[in-house]
This record gives structure tokens, sequence and C-alpha cells, in this order.
């Protein structure tokens, strides 16, 4: 039995178009719809793709209009803090760890820099906790992952399980495989989810015990990701996420012993001398 509720991080991906008031309102939204943290990116075009694809591909080069401007990152964190939630954002280049450590309570390597081990490292090397998303690794490369994380001084290590499909098909989702890393390597694991499926969400929690649960998050539909089909919105969602919480408050500390709710009628259960209702000891004292 899970014995800490799930942790829900909103992730804005591209989605904040290069505008602080849009990513201000990404954080507000977060907070509003229960979630833990809020995690944007960082990355350069120049310092994610190699310059043979830039120089012959005029659609990743216009990615360049997707990058966080650093001067958000004060702002940002100072809005989480103020609400009451984590700041996060996913390095793509070794000097964005540098970058983010005053600001970020955690970091998160995305699935396509699973193999960069230099990258985790120097996450790893802060000392902040660390979340590594596994989509499309195999259990070799996951491991390798794990152990240098941890060969850095990883000490708060948590893994999600991400199927790197935009959208991702609810037959393929695997949520089985959230207990497989969890026994293989020992970590927490969550769910990364791209299937927009409420019932995903809910059997990711409530049958794997997904500790974590990241999920891509729009506004409005106006984002440059949301086309994709993989996105959130906050009435979609935050839903989802109350019931989640909800359920979760049913769980209970499993002694099995009377409940508050019960004990004005354990007097009123069958005399084991007779089989009558109430028990004897109450019966000639009472009043309507």
């Amino acid at each position: 039995m899970r014995s800490m509720p799930t942790q829900f991080i909103t992730e804005v991906s591209s989605n904040h178009n290069q505008s602080l008031e849009r990513c201000l309102e990404f954080v507000d939204a977060a907070a509003r719809i229960g979630c833990d943290a809020v995690k944007f990116q960082l990355f350069r075009i120049d310092q994610l793709f190699a310059p043979e694809i830039l120089s012959r591909s005029e659609s990743h080069r216009q990615r360049k209009q997707w990058e966080l401007p650093l001067e958000f990152l004060p702002p940002l964190a100072k809005r989480c803090e103020e609400l009451g939630i984590e700041f996060s954002c996913t390095p793509f280049h070794l000097q964005a760890v540098s970058d983010l450590e005053p600001y970020v309570a955690f970091y998160k390597i995305a699935s396509y820099e699973l193999l960069w081990h230099d990258l985790i490292r120097g996450c790893s090397a802060t000392g902040k906790p660390l979340i590594l998303s596994t989509g499309m690794a195999t259990m070799v490369e996951i491991q390798e992952a794990v152990a240098a994380a941890r060969d850095a001084g990883c000490r708060d290590l948590t893994l999600l399980h991400c199927i790197s499909g935009y959208p991702t098909p609810v037959e393929q989702c695997n949520l089985a495989a959230i207990q497989t890393l969890r026994q293989a390597t020992g970590c927490p694991v969550g769910w990364s989810d791209h299937s927009v499926s409420a019932a995903v969400l809910h059997r990711a929690v409530q049958h794997w015990e997904a500790t974590v649960v990241e999920f891509h998050l729009d506004l409005e539909g106006e984002g440059e990701e949301f086309g994709s089909g993989h996105c959130w919105l906050p009435q979609q969602i935050g839903p989802v996420i109350e019931a989640i919480r909800l359920g979760e408050q049913a769980d209970g500390s499993g002694v099995k012993q009377p409940a508050a709710v019960e004990l004005p009628d354990r007097d009123w259960r069958a005399d084991p001398s007779d089989g009558l209702r109430p028990l004897q000891s109450i019966r000639l004292a009472w009043h309507p």
C-alpha cells in the first residue's frame, strides 16, 4: 500500500509561446487544478540538434521559437513559491544544469536524453532530486542510466514509465512496466502520460501504484504542441486529479477496527445471547 499521495506534475513543454504572462498562467493553472509541481524545458536549438540536421531542416530551425528565455526563470520560481507548488525544468544541455540550479526543486531528464550520461551526472552532482523518463528505452539502457545517477551522487531518484508516442494509444501504454521498473531498480516509479485518457491515469495510480503522474498541459488549445493530441486542458485533467485525490483519502491505515462513523451503531448489533438488537446492556436504559 502506498504511503504517500500521488504527485502530479504539469508539463508545460513548448506551449508557453515565449510569453512570460502565459508561463505564469500555466503556474496558476497547475496550482488551481491541484498539482504539486509545474515543469518547463530549457533547451537551445543549436545545442539540441546536430548541425547536419539544422542545416537541412527548416522545421527544426523554427523550433527556436519554442525556447524558454533565461530571464523567465526567477519570476516563474517566485510564482511557484507564492502558490506553494514546486518549480522544475528539464535541462537539455550541460550549461542548463547550472542555469537552473538556483531555481528548481528537482531536475527531470527527458526520454530522448536518457543515453547522455554526462547530463544525468551533472544533475545528480547538484544533490537535488532527479526524475528520469524512460520512453523508448530498454531495461539495459535504463539500468545504465540509474547507475550513472547513483554513481554521481543522486540519492533521490524517481523513474517515469513513458511511451514516447504523441499521442499514445491506450492499448500501447503497457502500464504493467511500472512494476517491472520498480522491481528491477528499487526506485519509485511513476507514469509520464501522453494518452490523455482518464482511464489510463486511474489505472496507473490505483492498480500499479504510480508515485508520480506527469502530464502535458495546454491552457486553451493555442499552445505549439496542442495539435499533436497529447496535451490535456485544465477542465479535462482537473476532475481526474480531484477524483484520484479523493480516492486516496479512502485508503486509510489498513488497520481493521471500528471507524468513527460506526461507533454509534456498535451497541445496536445483535446480542449473542438471543440474536436480538440492541445489546442487552443498553436495552432497559434506552429511550427514543
